[in-house]
């Protein structure tokens, strides 16, 4: 076979490799030693944007089979028989870490999905917590602010992340999780991941259902301690992708049984709280998990670049059977996240080939920075228009969603969307084993450490109380731990 010629990026051949062309042998550099130039420019280009949130990732390709019929809720092909395959590419994440971080940091991690199906690509863009900080997206720049770099020392601090807690008590449910072992999960194989926020599926009838989706790993759940985190940070800060990557290497493919809850739209209306609400979860007793199919991940991308980090998703990316919801979070979303890969990736990130819908795409969106595919041929670029063939099928239009109101404005909240306390009191006391407790303390403790300045005691003492509704318990052991004598006798009688 002959060699490949070594050329420039126009498929021009060369040969001076190592050597720029001077005059003399000293130098200078002519100007017109273009293939240094060409190398130099596309190095300087090399990093895009780096994600906002979720920047430092791991991802693989795999399959999803359905194990069970679930067509009463949905006419999404994806599920439409039993046995069916749908190709799909995951991302695993750390959420407010930068691309450099370790992979054991404490951070809800991403679990993000592209299901390449014939109606288009579907992605579930969640985390492997069923729940998250805040209820509305107006709030979400300002927390992601808090998980970053303090805009003075440029440092992580402590000291903003529980100010913004303590005066949100909404992020309690998922501020435990976070400090519980869960926040440090040993191994993307290793935990669970959710959709969060409520969808809705339509069936053949256009009868809809609210959902959640659950992904639950078949390879049990392991977390490091804090200990073992911290430690892993300074032997392998990239230990979750080498984990990934050489499981599957090894042929020890990766699973997650999909499951999902359903609601009626009757029974959300006489729901005891908002179900839209991302802060809290649906009670497993009242809405079971229903079984679906199984999602195993099989290959890695020969070129990280290339797939994983120019993969781009967005729950706002729905399939024909499946929808949105009034969720304020999921909303949000809808509009952000595209706009975000518009900013990262330019307008048309849909054409790079992990982001490419598999089947023909027929619209009139044309031009834009590294436009790469036939951008429309000579086909109009507008509509209507007397010259193509393009309809626009009936049989996908949506059925009306109900509204519970025709006023708008800015509501406050209600008192049945103001109880922060219940489920995060039965995650401590009911679900939590006691050696659970016990490092969830150690991890509170020894974060609320780092809070520094002269808001410092305010701080603590607004995010003690909120513990203290939880559980009094809690709230005691953390107060303890931090150094702080509470008159329990007051606290009996409150």
């Amino acid at each position: 076979m002959e060699p490949k010629k070594l050329t420039t990026a126009s498929g021009i051949p060369y040969s001076e490799f190592e050597n720029s062309m001077t005059v003399g042998q000293r130098g200078p550099i002519l100007i017109q030693d273009y293939l240094l130039h060409e190398d130099i420019a596309h190095f300087n280009r090399e990093r895009i944007p780096e994600r906002v949130v979720h920047a430092k990732g791991s991802g693989a390709f795999g399959t999803f089979t359905v194990t069970h019929d679930i067509s009463k809720y949905t006419k999404a092909k994806v599920f439409s028989d039993i046995g069916k395959q749908t190709k799909v590419f995951a991302r695993f994440s750390q959420v407010g870490g930068e691309k450099g971080s370790a992979d054991s940091e404490r951070d809800p991690r991403g679990f993000a999905l592209k299901f390449y199906t014939e109606d288009g690509n579907w992605d579930l863009v969640g985390n492997n917590t069923p729940v998250f900080f805040i209820k509305d997206p107006k709030k979400f720049s300002h927390f992601i602010h808090t998980q970053k770099r303090d805009p003075k020392t440029n440092c992580k601090s402590p000291t903003m992340m529980w100010d913004f807690w303590s005066l949100n008590p909404e992020s309690l449910h998922q501020v435990i999780i976070l400090m519980s072992n869960r926040g440090t999960p040993m191994s993307y194989r290793h935990m669970h991941g959710f959709g969060s926020h409520t969808f809705s599926m339509i069936n053949h009838f256009n009868e809809r259902t609210w959902v959640k989706f659950h992904f639950r790993t078949q390879q049990d759940i392991k977390n490091f301690t804090g200990d073992e985190a911290n430690a892993m940070r300074g032997i392998d800060p990239d230990q979750a992708q080498r984990d990934l990557v050489e499981a599957i290497e090894k042929k020890d493919f990766p699973k997650w049984l999909l499951q999902i809850q359903v609601m009626t739209e009757d029974q959300a209306i006489e729901f005891a709280f908002n179900p839209f609400d991302v802060t809290k979860i649906w009670p497993h007793n009242e809405y079971p998990l229903i079984d679906v199919g199984m999602m195993e991940l099989h290959t890695i991308p020969e070129n990280y670049f290339r797939d994983v980090e120019q993969a781009a998703f967005a729950p706002a990316h729905v399939v024909n059977g499946i929808s949105y919801s009034p969720d304020k979070m999921l909303q949000g979303r809808i509009l952000s996240y595209p706009d975000a890969q518009r900013y990262r990736l330019g307008a048309n990130y849909e054409h790079i080939p992990v982001n490419k819908c598999p089947y023909m795409t027929s619209n009139y969106q044309r031009d834009g920075l590294m436009q790469v595919s036939e951008n429309g041929g000579a086909h109009v670029n507008y509509r209507p228009n007397s010259f193509d063939d393009i309809v626009a099928d009936k049989n996908y239009k949506e059925p009306s969603m109900i509204l519970e109101s025709h006023e708008a404005a800015w509501y406050d909240r209600n008192m049945n969307d103001s109880d922060h306390y219940s489920q995060p009191a039965k995650l401590v006391t009911k679900v939590m084993t006691d050696l659970d407790r016990s490092h969830l303390i150690d991890n509170i403790v020894n974060s609320m450490k780092g809070i520094t300045g002269e808001k410092k005691e305010e701080i603590i003492y607004r995010q003690l109380c909120n513990f203290f509704r939880v559980d009094i318990n809690l709230g005691l052991a953390i107060a303890k731990g931090l150094g702080i004598e509470i008159d329990e006798s007051i606290m009996s009688r409150k």
